[in-house]
């Protein structure tokens, strides 16, 4: 377009003024263009000109002179030669700039001006990856012959799963209606509806404590498909994933997935989402050798319920310097754990601050599971914190020891897990995943004799250590999914009260049927490279389930709970 006149409208990036000549980074959400000003009038206008200013200038595309291209942006070969400016609204002091790659304000911050956080680059490349990953998943799944069907917004509470979010009904005092914390009742019922093939990029709510990974309200991948068994599901998901990573993100990926038995995962790795881009990196569980230990802060953490998990770095004792293993100590207690507990491998010999507490047993089975220059790591604490901290150590020592994954992107199918785990507290068994998971049909006669021991067809995707996805072959005939709702402790007349309906659909010709569910937060957030999906999401709560920007949640008026048959108790 050198030569050609344009209109261009935008946020004043940055202004540099070099005596005489006056040059703007004029900005949108495409990119920058070098604004120049020679005029004196217009060097005049553009000398009132404050950051993020909104502008629209007409002017005339010019090559940039010899040596000043800047090729690091996509304009970075030509300039605008200004003949007009026109200031469409001015812009109060920043509370931080929006020039810069790091943000240079706290989290509380950012979220509170995020209208201003959003305009940040890397921000707002953030969103549009975001969008080309849906549309890129849409397109896969539509071309395979999925329809996108959107599901109630306003359902009915559950009794199994998380915590629902609750809305009062108006119309019908004293009800109340949940928010979803899946499309999982809805979609299955689309597929005793014939539809055969559905999906939906879902917004989903659960009221559950936060991380990084974690908000109250989040956005799925929903899929389900009729007339499939488990690897015919799989197979699509590998071809989908591949699809979009290379497309989106351009992660070229090798398919099909490993797999992996639950029982299997668990007993390499104590974890059924481990890391494995370090797989030499193997974590157990120690219970049985501290079975009887005299140190006060592991038996108490045995007497309490928890366990004693032991992560294994190879060679990593000769690069442990005290300083870096008083570190990893800190680092387990910012995760919320009591501690860690280090011992160094020399040879045959121990070092560690509890080598004086070990018995000669402990230590002769010490020796047995390990090697020469072995590190030991360990962890006492219930099983998903336990997992949290060791993965932060197992990614910081394979830095520290210079050891690099073949691929930046490690990802694996997990199956077989248990149907079933028992709930001490209540007396019943309840689901490990949700409770329309079909039991592995060689195992459905053990749910008579031994339903702990049940695998299930649950299967999950993991990556770099997280859990992608999950989903199931469902049960489809009425009768196998009340015998499950009795193990879980319904009788017939709870079961009916509960899921009633379900039951009813299920009894008019469900077809076989299964899906799974991906975090689309999560997927983004890893594949640019973010700790947390508050990068990705336009305006995310904080840890405290709080919206910086709208202060929700917040107080209603009187008469609004007075017309829901409301009072506060407090």
């Amino acid at each position: 377009m050198v030569n050609q006149e344009v209109r261009l409208c935008g946020w004043v990036h940055t202004v540099r003024n070099h005596g005489g000549v006056i040059f703007i980074d004029l900005r949108d959400r495409s990119g920058i263009v070098q604004i120049v000003c020679r005029e004196p009038q217009l060097i005049a206008d553009a000398e009132k000109l404050g950051l993020e200013y909104v502008l629209q200038i007409t002017g005339r595309v010019d090559k940039r002179p010899a040596g000043s291209e800047n090729l690091e942006i996509f304009t970075g070969k030509v300039e605008i030669i200004v003949k007009a400016i026109n200031i469409l609204n001015t812009c109060k002091t920043l509370p931080f700039p929006v020039d810069t790659h790091q943000a240079e304000a706290n989290e509380e911050t950012r979220l509170k001006y995020r209208f201003i956080d959003l305009r940040r680059p890397k921000m707002s490349r953030a969103l549009q990856k975001r969008h080309e990953f849906n549309l890129a998943v849409r397109q896969f799944l539509s071309h395979e012959g999925f329809w996108e069907i959107e599901t109630p917004i306003l359902t009915r509470s559950t009794p199994e799963g998380a915590r629902d979010y609750l809305v009062p009904s108006r119309q019908a005092p004293g009800e109340f209606y949940a928010l979803p914390q899946s499309p999982q009742i809805f979609k299955q019922m689309l597929m005793v509806s014939g539809v055969e093939k559905y999906f939906q990029i879902a917004r989903c709510f659960r009221d559950e404590d936060l991380r990084a990974d974690r908000q109250p309200e989040f956005t799925q991948i929903d899929l389900e498909m009729s007339f499939v068994d488990e690897v015919d599901v799989l197979r699509l998901v590998e071809r989908l994933i591949k699809s979009t990573f290379k497309s989106v993100f351009d992660v070229d990926l090798e398919i099909p997935f490993d797999q992996y038995a639950y029982d299997e995962v668990m007993s390499l790795y104590q974890s059924d989402k481990p890391d494995l881009r370090y797989k030499s990196f193997l974590r157990r569980k120690f219970d049985d050798l501290f079975a009887q230990t005299q140190l006060r802060v592991l038996k108490s953490a045995l007497e309490s319920g928890k366990s004693i998990y032991a992560l294994t770095i190879p060679e990593g004792a000769p690069a442990a310097a005290r300083m870096e293993l008083d570190r990893n100590v800190a680092a387990a207690k910012a995760f919320g754990a009591q501690g860690l507990i280090w011992l160094k491998r020399n040879g045959s010999t121990w070092e560690s601050p509890i080598e004086k507490y070990l018995s000669p047993t402990e230590r002769a089975e010490l020796l047995k599971r390990t090697n020469p220059n072995d590190l030991l790591l360990l962890c006492a604490e219930e099983a998903n914190l336990a997992d949290r901290v060791l993965k932060e150590m197992q990614r910081h020592w394979a830095a520290l020891l210079n050891i690099r994954p073949a691929a930046p992107f490690a990802l694996a199918w997990v199956h077989g897990f248990p149907l079933l785990e028992f709930v001490v507290q209540e007396k019943r068994w309840q689901a490990t995943h949700n409770p329309f998971t079909a039991p592995l049909e060689k195992d459905r006669p053990l749910l008579k004799t031994a339903p702990g021991k049940v695998r299930s067809h649950q299967y999950d995707l993991i990556m770099n250590g997280v859990e992608l996805g999950s989903g199931s072959i469902r049960n489809h005939q009425s009768d196998a999914q009340k015998e499950l709702f009795g193990l879980m402790g319904y009788d017939e007349a709870g079961a009916q009260e509960r899921f009633g309906w379900m039951l009813e659909a299920l009894a008019h010709g469900a077809p076989p049927h299964g899906g799974i569910a991906f975090g689309v937060d999560r997927i983004v957030a890893m594949l640019l490279g973010e700790e947390s999906i508050r990068e990705v999401i336009a305006f995310p709560k904080n840890q405290r389930g709080i919206c910086p920007f709208s202060e929700a949640p917040a107080p209603v008026e009187f008469q609004q709970l007075k017309e829901l048959g409301l009072k506060l108790a407090y």
